[in-house]
């Protein structure tokens, strides 16, 4: 079976010291974001040459790799769907099937790595000309990555100059108990200053004092010195 053969060429290039170290990385301990994630050692760089080896594979097969336990197998899944999503070639039912296959495994996508190498291609990319209704949904659940996927979902409005959606999420987000949601607001608001700073400030005036203090420092992370301490020593 052709997963068989996918999940093969990746374990040809498994390393047990790496697996035991994402292991720990990510949290898979009980307790952990990741509890009960499972990996078997390769590396992304690899991951993505053999995605392009089987580019061609259909959304049963991908749905299969990103019901598995293996980390690096949703992984997979997950760049095969972005490729297939950024090409010119794939029209737009093509883009909703992938959008639709997501969403509807979003529940395996329970990782911050999966959420980032995904959400911003995938998520953003179809949302950008369409209702948002599902992006404030997400931002608004009980679970961590969706409201991760949320927020980085918006990296693909701000590449094309659109703030609104991610400054209104952040506030959403303003007082997320969890840090990998602090982080990530944080580099978004950064992206955002990278752009136009006086956007990025407006907001931070407002709001910086309600900030938990690894967002404010994500997200000033660029600023000049003395503006920066300025923010943090107020």
């Amino acid at each position: 079976m052709m997963i068989k053969q996918i999940q093969n060429e990746l374990k040809k290039h498994s390393n047990d010291q790496y697996a035991a170290h994402h292991q720990i990385f990510f949290k898979t301990q009980t307790g952990g974001y990741g509890e009960g994630d499972i990996f078997i050692g390769v590396r992304v760089p690899k991951i993505r040459q053999v995605a392009k080896q089987y580019k061609n594979i259909g959304p049963d097969l991908i749905e299969k790799l990103l019901r598995s336990k293996i980390h690096e197998y949703r992984m997979i899944a997950l760049i095969i769907m972005v490729n297939r999503f950024s090409l010119k070639s794939t029209n737009l039912q093509g883009k909703e099937d992938l959008f639709d296959l997501y969403i509807k495994n979003k529940d395996r996508i329970n990782n911050w790595d999966l959420v980032d190498i995904s959400a911003p291609h995938i998520v953003g990319g179809f949302l950008f000309e369409r209702e948002k209704d599902v992006l404030y949904n997400l931002s608004k659940s009980m679970v961590l990555w969706d409201r991760r996927i949320a927020i980085l979902a918006t990296f693909y409005f701000i590449r094309k100059n659109d703030f609104k959606h991610t400054i209104k999420i952040s506030k959403i987000l303003l007082h997320d108990n969890e840090d990998l949601i602090h982080k990530a607001v944080g580099w978004m608001l950064r992206e955002i200053g990278k752009r136009d700073m006086q956007v990025e400030e407006k907001f931070l005036k407002k709001e910086f004092k309600k900030m938990p203090r690894t967002m404010l420092r994500y997200a000033i992370e660029k600023f000049p010195e003395d503006l920066r301490q300025n923010y943090l020593k107020a």
